[in-house]
């Protein structure tokens, strides 16, 4: 056993938000809320999960992140059959905001760098989007900032932006469940060509607003008629929300993910943050509907690895900040 399989790897990974309106299963964002994954070569496989978010989750080899250690070493040709895993999440489960994508990235680099990092990124981002079944919250959680990629059903392409600094995010979370598997059901098999072209416009503006800073535009792209009006049924207020947001400070707001967390882009310059938040919660409370609110920042950082050899803090102290 190595020495830095002995020692262990600590890795933290942003939540992600996909989609940001009309960027189907293409545009992702990092955001700052954070996962954390410890995994240690073990005598016998154990899991120490910490956290609210963490309640249900398999303590055995059937666990996500053991599942996905393995084939890390699997294609690298390495055995490593019991690991010791650690985990803590701010991120919400089944939320939209990227939970089961930052397990999967968590997982890879974390196995990755255990065994030396013979996997390039390119690698773990193919094997993540297979996994994932699409690239846009994986992509962000793995290179940070804002990610436009594509899947062919083998390879991933993508390029990163870099978020403007006046770029804020106000997200609703509310407190109900949605399986991703039950906001793809209700989505039509076919579009209409009218409705085609409007998403492709609205994408490849969106994308051009975020690489060239044009905060100025993103309400105009940030329109989507192929996922969100669909969705819509299944979270009330979903709809008057995104098409009032921008009257009450937003510059844009849209379903993250497959939704129920709700998001609304900000210029923080403007200063239109409490009422923006009010609107959000006060159109969900309307419908019987508790949430809470996060003010975050697009997390320019990817994953990344804690260096345990200069910082000798425990798992949780590291979580804590102590």
């Amino acid at each position: 056993m190595s020495s830095s399989q002995s020692n262990g790897v600590r890795v933290r990974i942003p939540a992600s938000t996909a989609n940001l309106g009309p960027g189907f299963d293409t545009l992702g964002m990092a955001l700052s809320l954070y996962a954390w994954i410890e995994m240690k070569a073990a005598d016998q496989t154990s899991f120490h999960l910490y956290g609210d978010e963490m309640k249900g989750i398999p303590l055995d080899k059937s666990n996500l992140i053991y599942q996905v250690a393995q084939s890390v070493f699997e294609e690298a040709g390495v055995s490593i059959p019991e690991l010791e895993i650690s985990m803590y999440s701010d991120i919400p489960l089944t939320r939209g905001l990227g939970s089961s994508a930052s397990a999967i990235v968590g997982a890879l680099v974390a196995a990755n760098e255990l065994i030396g990092a013979p996997l390039t990124s390119s690698k773990l981002f193919d094997m993540a989007t297979a996994l994932e079944k699409h690239p846009d919250n994986v992509g962000a959680s793995l290179f940070g900032g804002i990610i436009a990629a594509s899947w062919d059903g083998q390879h991933a392409d993508y390029i990163r932006m870099e978020p403007s600094s006046d770029l804020g995010v106000l997200v609703a979370i509310p407190d109900f469940q949605l399986s991703t598997s039950k906001a793809r059901d209700v989505l039509p098999e076919q579009v209409s060509l009218t409705d085609a072209v409007y998403n492709i416009s609205r994408s490849s503006l969106l994308t051009a607003a975020f690489s060239s800073g044009r905060l100025d535009l993103i309400s105009a792209a940030m329109k989507d008629r192929i996922h969100q009006p669909y969705r819509a049924s299944l979270i009330p207020g979903m709809s008057r929300i995104l098409n009032e947001a921008a009257n009450h400070g937003a510059l844009g707001a849209a379903l993250s993910g497959a939704g129920p967390t709700l998001l609304a882009l900000v210029d923080k310059r403007a200063g239109t943050g409490q009422g923006l938040e009010e609107f959000l919660l006060g159109m969900l409370n309307e419908q019987g509907i508790t949430a809470k609110t996060l003010w975050l920042e697009p997390s320019r950082e990817g994953v990344i690895r804690i260096d345990e050899g200069t910082d000798k803090r425990s798992f949780l102290d590291i979580i804590k900040g102590d």
